[in-house]
This record gives structure tokens, C-alpha cells and sequence, in this order.
């Protein structure tokens, strides 16, 4: 039975802060069986107070195998289904990015050209001006804008919906938080203005151009973005769970929309990282953009930043690149290292006990660096 949370508010997609910042360097792990130690990680998730998790773990030559604990529905007790479909969230971010750079690399926009260029009137008031704010700063997270998720009430939106001007009149309802290109600081009305220009310049839906220039091409079956009033979660599914545990799986995506909307599955999401980093989704000029990368404060030694994708080391020596994805109900973390191993990691809870955050990126490391 689903339990109302009173003035709770959303959130925020994919905050990478919440995610990564407990990715500490450790020694590396010497496990002779990597589902063992992934296997072990997953259990400490259960142990602190996830419901389930999953990991799915592809190696450079494209086999796939996954772990699980824990269990998909806490009433009926059924274990976290194989293959679980998920909300993932700020996932999405990455997806938007790479639209938007096959559009730079068509001549269709240019990252440093100001935003007002291509949707005049639209960063105005308070404040914010778009003819300061370039397409790289929004993708980049430098552009100062206030992240409209923040004044979001749960009950409120979850099954509301939004349209994206909503959601971007909600940011700029407050002043900028610093001058454009000055700072960092993580806004997912970026991304709701991201989704608008891509619209603008290609005449179709974001989630038409995700799935003609990515999920089509690369056979990701399970992935999508939903729209407006589609609550549902396809199956198989775990629940996805805020604290009580309350019931959140159905949710109205657009409320995250080209922020963090989509939908997907461990196995697509290390394809989709795998086919980005080994150079297969953008030109290699666009691809060097997308990877010039700024510090990004996420509390992690050595994290940055590049246009909707994060570059993390990791205990064994290297970097991944991905991004996590943080909604209500699901927390997940997804990247590839370029030519090598690609991971994810899912739970059905969000918001979650502190210790999880810290879990939860140890066991995206061990996915990467059990040998």
C-alpha cells in the first residue's frame, strides 16, 4: 500500500554527488572470481538497507553476465528479477548530450553560440540571460542556471507531469547561481532546455531523435523515454521504493523529462557506454568535446565533468566514464572504460540510507576492477 509523503520534495535526477561521492581510492581487489566480489558487494547494498540490487557486467569482447540480491517486490518477497528494467534517471543526460553533439557535428548548432540563438526569449528574467549561456555551459553544468527540481513537491508531480517550459520557468524563477562559465553546479533544467533545442533544430521529439540516432542503431529494444501520463515501468521490473518503503513505480517520466526520463536496462546501458567511449555514436571531433572535461565538485578526488558524461578513476588504476542516475524509487551507475569492461549497478530505493550512496560506487568499482 502506498504511503503519502507529505511536502516531500523530488530528488534530484542523477545527482552524481549523491552517487559518487564515495568512490575513495582503495587498493585494488585481487578476487579470483569477480562474481564473487560483485556478488559480495551487492550483498553489503542488501545489508544496508536496499531492498535489491543488480549488477551487470560486460567484458571487452561483449559478454554479458549479471548478479542480483535482494528482492523486486518487498510484499510478495520475489527476488530482484534478471534483466530488471529501471528508471534510469539522469542516464538520460548522457543520451541528450550525444543528440545534441551528432547535431554539432551536421553544422545544425554550435556549442559556444549562445542559447538565445536558437530559443530567443526563453533564459530571461531574474537574472538569467541566454545571450551569456552557450550550448556547452548547459551541457557542461557551467551555466549557473538554478535547478528547477529542488522546489519539486513528490506528491505534487508524480503523476502531474509537466511540459518542459514548466519546468524551465521554475529554474529561472530564481537568480543564477554564479556568472556563466565561472563555476560548476549541477542543474537538470540544463537539460530541459537541451531537450527544447533539440526539438527546435530537428522538428521531432527527444525521444524520436534518441531512438532514430541511438537506441534504433544499436539495438537497444529496452530503452526509451516515455511521455507525458505513461506511468509505467515495462516488464520484468523491480518496485521501486522511497523510504517507508512507499511504492513509487509508477511515476509520470515527464515530470524529469530529457532531464531524466528514461528508461532502460543494465545490459543497454553498457552498450550504449561501450558504443559511445570505443568512438561508435559521434565523430571523433564531437567525441573530444564531449570528453574536455572541468572539475566537477561531486566530493571525489580527481572527478570531472564533460558534456553529460563523468570521468571517474577508479581503485585499480584508470577512469571510467558514465554517469548515475538518481529518481525516486530507483539509484543506479553506469559507465564504460574505452576498449574495455563496461558496468552497471541498480537498487530500487530512492531516497536511501546514507551508506548506500558509498555502496553503491563501491560496487560499480568492483564490477570494474574484480579480476
Amino acid at each position: 500500500m502506498r504511503k503519502s509523503l507529505p511536502g516531500k520534495k523530488i530528488i534530484a535526477v542523477g545527482s552524481l554527488v549523491a552517487l559518487l561521492a564515495a568512490t575513495t581510492a582503495t587498493p585494488a581487489l585481487a578476487a579470483t572470481h569477480p562474481r564473487d566480489e560483485v556478488d559480495k558487494a551487492l550483498k553489503t547494498l542488501v545489508q544496508d538497507g536496499v531492498p535489491g540490487a543488480q549488477a551487470t557486467v560486460t567484458s571487452r569482447s561483449g559478454r554479458t553476465w549479471s548478479e542480483r540480491e535482494g528482492v523486486g517486490n518487498v510484499e510478495t518477497g520475489t527476488p530482484f528479477p534478471h534483466g530488471s528494467k529501471f528508471r534510469a534517471a539522469s542516464i538520460t543526460k548522457t543520451f541528450v548530450a550525444v543528440v545534441v553533439l551528432q547535431l554539432v557535428a551536421e553544422g545544425k548548432v554550435r556549442l559556444d553560440t549562445p542559447i538565445e540563438e536558437y530559443l530567443p526569449g526563453l533564459v530571461r528574467g531574474n537574472g538569467n540571460d541566454g545571450t551569456k549561456i552557450t550550448v556547452r555551459q548547459l551541457l557542461q553544468h557551467t551555466s549557473g542556471i538554478y535547478n528547477y527540481l529542488r522546489d519539486l513537491d513528490l506528491e505534487e508531480w508524480r503523476h502531474r507531469g509537466a511540459e518542459p517550459e514548466e519546468l524551465v520557468a521554475i529554474g529561472l524563477a530564481h537568480p543564477p547561481l554564479f556568472a556563466p562559465g565561472t563555476s560548476w553546479s549541477y542543474s537538470n533544467t540544463n537539460y530541459i532546455i537541451a531537450g527544447m533545442l533539440i526539438e527546435k533544430l530537428t522538428g521531432r521529439s527527444v525521444a524520436g531523435e534518441i531512438r532514430s540516432r541511438i537506441t534504433g542503431p544499436l539495438g537497444l529494444r529496452d530503452t526509451s523515454l516515455p511521455s507525458r501520463g505513461d506511468e509505467s515501468l515495462p516488464y520484468p521490473h523491480a518496485r521501486g521504493y522511497g523510504p517507508g518503503p512507499t511504492d513509487y513505480t509508477e511515476f509520470d517520466p515527464s515530470a524529469a523529462g530529457a532531464s531524466g526520463g528514461l528508461i532502460s536496462t543494465g545490459a543497454d546501458l553498457n552498450r550504449f557506454y561501450g558504443a559511445l567511449v570505443d568512438g561508435r555514436l559521434l565523430p571523433r571531433a564531437q567525441l573530444a568535446e564531449m570528453q574536455r572535461t572541468v572539475p566537477a565538485p561531486v566530493g571525489l578526488p580527481g572527478a570531472e565533468y564533460g558534456l553529460g558524461i563523468a570521468s571517474v578513476p577508479l581503485s585499480c588504476g584508470g577512469r571510467f566514464w558514465g554517469h548515475g542516475g538518481n529518481i525516486v524509487g530507483y539509484a543506479n551507475l553506469s559507465g564504460a572504460v574505452p576498449h574495455g569492461r563496461r558496468v552497471n549497478v541498480v537498487v530500487n530505493l530512492n531516497p536511501a540510507p546514507p551508506k548506500v550512496a558509498d555502496d553503491l560506487a563501491k560496487a560499480l568499482d568492483t564490477g570494474f576492477c574484480a579480476r
